[in-house]
């Protein structure tokens, strides 16, 4: 029994002794290698504060710098020893703390991001789960506007791991949630996305919600999509679920845009026509436009195309203004008439008639 134990604490000892000079060989010279593998692969000089082994084989990696792509407070994963003898890896416990993206899309329309090299067959990867907390992604796009419309993501939180039960499910479950924050750090929506998702299948259910998103903040991009009207306020709620059975995927949508304020009514009144009041014609009598939408399409390659989801908001909306009574519809737009009315009598007081 004793010859045993003697046997145990030998080995228990030696492998303590193999951990302790593998943690100071990997703090002295792994740092210099990564920073050389990224430099190689992505072109893009890097930094990295220092690399920890701890027991019984996680990797800590901190302060890691890449170019003004990326920086990283901390990174920690658990590769699977075995997996590498067979050429796969596989990665348990990968957590992200504090990743800081900043993109940015060129006049040209081109973004910042490396293109990597591909030599050779890369091994297989595959990761059990994953836990990013507090990021951020900053991006600036110069193709809208010389100046850059900026875009903050921040307060980014991501959960992905495989569905435990049943053991032979290739289900994994998700969670994302993020604030949208202008240059000036004003925070202007939330959004949630979280459900399972088993691809291999195509299956996948899933929720997404918007809150209280100002899309005026959006306004380079979807120009007069949603208004030929300028407006200076619309706040967007939204709730989506997503069902995807062998590919077929459905997206029923409940879409609502209220706090519609226009800017400078009077002077673009100038420029309207009845065609290009429709927004005002949708709303109800408070000012709110509620829709309830569905989209089909596939799960591996979802047809989103913004003609096709105009047909289908504008169908959504003709139920809306179907369901309005005959005096809601008069008042509209005897309303309408009466503001081109007005803009009439200023031209006669500008012109002198």
């Amino acid at each position: 029994m004793k010859k045993k134990f003697k046997i145990i604490f030998w080995i228990c000892g030696i492998l303590l002794v193999f951990f302790l000079v593998a943690n100071i060989l990997i703090g002295i010279y792994a740092p210099r290698i990564v920073e050389q593998q990224i430099q190689q692969n992505l072109k893009l000089k890097s930094h990295l504060g220092k690399i920890t082994l701890s027991f019984p084989f996680t990797i800590t990696l901190e302060r890691l710098e890449i170019g003004q792509l990326a920086s990283i407070k901390k990174i920690s994963l658990s590769p699977n020893l075995l997996a590498l003898l067979f050429g796969k890896v596989v990665i348990h416990g990968l957590t992200i703390v504090e990743p800081v993206i900043t993109l940015e899309q060129s006049a040209e329309g081109k973004l910042n991001l490396p293109v990597l090299e591909q030599k050779g067959k890369s091994p297989d990867i595959y990761l059990t789960s994953l836990n990013l907390r507090d990021g951020k992604i900053i991006f600036t796009d110069k193709k809208v506007s010389p100046e850059g419309f900026q875009v903050i993501l921040a307060k980014l939180n991501i959960k992905v791991n495989k569905v435990a039960l049943p053991v032979t499910s290739l289900a994994t479950n998700f969670s994302v949630s993020a604030q949208l924050f202008s240059r000036q750090a004003e925070v202007f929506g939330e959004v949630t996305f979280s459900g399972w998702l088993d691809y291999p299948a195509r299956d996948l259910d899933a929720e997404l919600e918007v809150k209280h998103l100002d899309i005026t903040k959006f306004s380079v991009y979807y120009g007069n999509f949603i208004s030929n009207r300028k407006l200076s306020s619309a706040n967007l709620d939204l709730v989506s679920t997503f069902n995807s059975k062998n590919n077929a995927l459905r997206i029923s949508t409940k879409f609502n845009l209220s706090n519609l304020v226009y800017a400078d009514a009077q002077q673009e009144l100038l420029n309207l026509d009845l065609t290009k009041n429709a927004l005002d014609l949708f709303t109800d009598t408070k000012g709110n436009l509620n829709l309830e939408f569905d989209i089909d399409t596939l799960l591996d390659n979802p047809a989103l195309s913004q003609e096709k989801l105009q047909k289908i908001i504008l169908k959504a909306a003709g139920k809306n203004l179907a369901a309005q009574s005959p005096e809601q519809l008069v008042d509209k737009v005897a309303t309408i008439i009466d503001q081109y009315k007005g803009v009439g009598k200023e031209l006669k007081a500008i012109f002198g008639q």
